[in-house]
């Protein structure tokens, strides 16, 4: 039976279940196990469920990209569309960010996410990798795992195997109390990602993974691979004893596509397991859009042939933090995740939205009653921020265990230093008076470097455009690099993807050498503002030294601004705008919003959820600017911020030389 009813009290029942199948005997789980069945049927080309024919109408959303304060409104906006089930990838890295310590609690409690979808009445296809792709750091691998340096990932490479297992042995044992033939609404389980699409095609990795999913979940479950609508990618991409799916937007020939899937399973349920709402994109190049009517089209045409679909995205969200993917040539994904896709980024209901639950309707029922609204936005307005200490100031408090020495420079990775930001410093072995050429051959610097020296800004170095740069100072200066990991690849080939200084320096073609490397450890920092005052080290003004380049010092900017508490319904939730700054990361409350990067575009403004707000204190703003401030040097603005009611998510200024075509891939 499905659950009836929106109560919150059913995780706890649902968590209990196992322990009541003990305490009521073999019979009992027995009785229970018969009532619930989810499987293929051959012969009529559909899912059974219950033993009567079944067919999903599904929606990706990533729990990891929605705070949890908002997963039941996400959900029941899903389920009032029409959709019977949802899509949800599990991201290692989110989980185990360093090697053996787990994290499933608050925004990573995806048993809760899972239960709650239950409790609306939404069955659930998991997607838990290993790897995921998903426009997610590193395609959800753990950065980690590059510790082993010749480590081939996604394959039967012994040191990826043993993590792989490891992590397996943790997460699959949560999911299978969770599976639909144990009362749960884990209808199927998706192995590997689009493996097809990855340069190894090895079969024994596959066959290992079968395996062990196999033994954590049993033989009940629906075991199903995804992958282009290639014929070789397919190939690659699928094993006997696992159902082989294909993906595929609006603009591809569905007939043909599903005749790639026949090839590979001749009998069983057609199934689209990624139907693009829309797409992801790129800082520097426009905002991408799918129009409503190319996906109410395919999508009806795909209903209408009885296939299994799921929309991919139905919610996008957001990606906090430092956790956007990229693509090669090196295109770092912005850190809104909107995708064009039914439900805004913030959760918003969009024409889109209507369209596509209008299809649905002619198919199957939609459940009636209202449809919870689009949340209310509030615009704050205008908050000054004042320099609080440039990152050169605050090494003390940014890394606070003291720099690595080394003869040539260390990864990020050689550092135990996964995301964030890395500063390496030496001293110019020549005078340069005259500009002198500092290089970073062979793309060596992943991703962003910002030089300085004695504390007057030079420029920029970057991984794709800006190998070379010209410096001036004397015999003996400090040379800074603060180097920014700005996301790693999470498709193709190239996943293994090292961060920070990956090959030596070279200064007028000699290599630069004695280097001293600083991890910056910005949450803590952020988070313990209190000790920033004390630090004796402090100086003042220099973000604002005199270069010649248009650049100023890497300097956080910190401000505050109130919510009254006596207005009903507040705090709401809203977006943050950078007028006049350059490109930086930002927290509010301690909470690491992302990248903004309004130099480049297409991204503005920042969505804002209200639960990171407060009323009964100011909320605290820090802003660690890169590049530029709008008041430093001798301009006479202020710095400011300002908080609207509206997203800009699609604005045009970029700059020259990044629109490149990036070749068509999945998600």
């Amino acid at each position: 039976m499905e659950p009836r009813g929106w109560r919150m009290d059913l995780p706890g029942a649902v968590r209990i279940l196992p322990l009541l199948l003990v305490l009521l005997g073999p019979a009992s789980a027995l009785r229970n196990a018969s009532q619930k069945t989810f499987k293929i049927d051959y012969n009529r080309n559909c899912f059974l469920k219950d033993g009567q024919p079944f067919r999903y109408i599904s929606g990706s959303i990533h729990y990891f990209r929605v705070p949890r304060f908002y997963w039941e409104d996400r959900l029941l906006k899903m389920k009032m569309a029409g959709l019977n089930a949802i899509q949800v990838y599990v991201p290692w890295n989110f989980h185990e960010p360093q090697p053996g310590q787990y994290q499933f609690s608050d925004d990573r409690d995806v048993e809760h996410f899972i239960q709650l979808a239950h409790e609306l009445g939404l069955l659930v296809i998991l997607r838990p990798g290993p790897y995921i792709c998903a426009e997610w750091e590193m395609g959800g691998l753990p950065a980690w795992l590059l510790e082993k340096e010749d480590i081939v990932l996604r394959s039967s490479d012994s040191d990826y195997l043993a993590a792989v297992d490891k992590w397996l042995e943790v997460i699959l044992p949560k999911m299978k109390p969770l599976l639909y033939q144990n009362g749960g609404p884990i209808i199927t389980v998706q192995v590997e990602n689009e493996y097809g699409s990855y340069f190894s095609c090895d079969y024994d990795y596959l066959r290992f993974l079968q395996k062990r999913f196999r033994f954590h979940l049993g033989n009940d479950v629906v075991l199903f691979t995804t992958d282009g609508q290639k014929e070789d990618l397919v190939h690659c991409g699928a094993l006997q004893g696992l159902y082989a799916t294909v993906d595929f937007g609006p603009g591809a020939n569905i007939t043909n596509a599903f005749l790639i899937q026949r090839k590979f399973e001749p009998k069983g349920p057609l199934i689209n397991s990624e139907f693009y709402t829309g797409w992801l994109d790129h800082w520097g190049q426009p905002h991408s859009t799918i129009k409503t009517e190319a996906v109410v089209s395919a999508l009806q045409d795909i209903l209408a042939r009885g296939a299994n679909v799921n929309l991919y995205m139905f919610i996008g969200g957001t990606n906090f933090g430092y956790w956007n993917g990229a693509n090669l040539p090196y295109q770092a994904q912005p850190t809104s995740y909107d995708y064009d896709a039914p439900l805004s980024e913030a959760g918003d209901l969009t024409e889109k939205y209507f369209a596509v639950r209008d299809v649905i309707r002619k198919f199957e029922k939609v459940p009636e009653g209202p449809i919870p609204p689009s949340t209310p936005k509030f615009a704050y307005g205008k908050v000054a921020l004042k320099k609080l200490k440039t990152v050169k100031e605050a090494l003390n408090t940014l890394c606070p265990a003291g720099p690595t020495k080394s003869l040539y420079p260390l990864t990020f990775i050689q550092v135990k230093q996964y995301f964030g930001f890395v500063l390496y410093r030496t001293t110019l072995p020549e005078d340069c008076s005259d500009p002198t050429p500092l290089s970073a051959p062979l793309s060596g610097v992943h991703d962003r470097a910002y030089v300085s020296v004695d504390g007057v800004p030079q420029g920029v170095l970057d991984r794709s455009f800006l190998s070379t740069l010209n410096i001036t100072g004397r015999a003996g200066a400090t040379l800074d690099l603060l180097v920014e990991n700005m996301g790693r690849v999470n498709y193709g080939h190239y996943i293994k993807d090292h961060k920070g200084l990956i090959s030596n320096l070279t200064l007028n073609s000699s290599i630069l050498t004695n280097w001293l490397i600083f991890p910056l450890d910005t949450e803590n920092a952020v988070r313990h503002l209190e000790g920033w005052h004390a630090d004796p080290t402090s100086g003042h003004g220099e973000a604002c030294a005199h270069s010649s380049s248009n650049y100023t010092l890497p300097a956080f900017y910190v401000g505050n601004f109130s919510i009254p508490s006596g207005i009903p319904d507040l705090p709401q939730d809203t977006f943050i705008q950078f007028p006049g700054w350059t490109k930086g990361q930002v927290w509010i409350n301690g909470f690491n919003l992302g990248r903004y990067w309004p130099a480049q575009g297409p991204q503005m403004t920042l969505f804002v959820p209200r639960h990171i707000l407060v009323t009964s204190a100011p909320n605290t703003i820090v802003v660690l600017e890169l590049e530029r401030a709008p008041c430093s040097g001798d301009l006479p603005k202020l710095c400011l911020v300002e908080f609207v009611d509206k997203p800009v998510i699609s604005a045009t200024m970029t700059y020259s030389g990044l629109s490149q075509h990036l070749p068509e891939q999945d998600s």
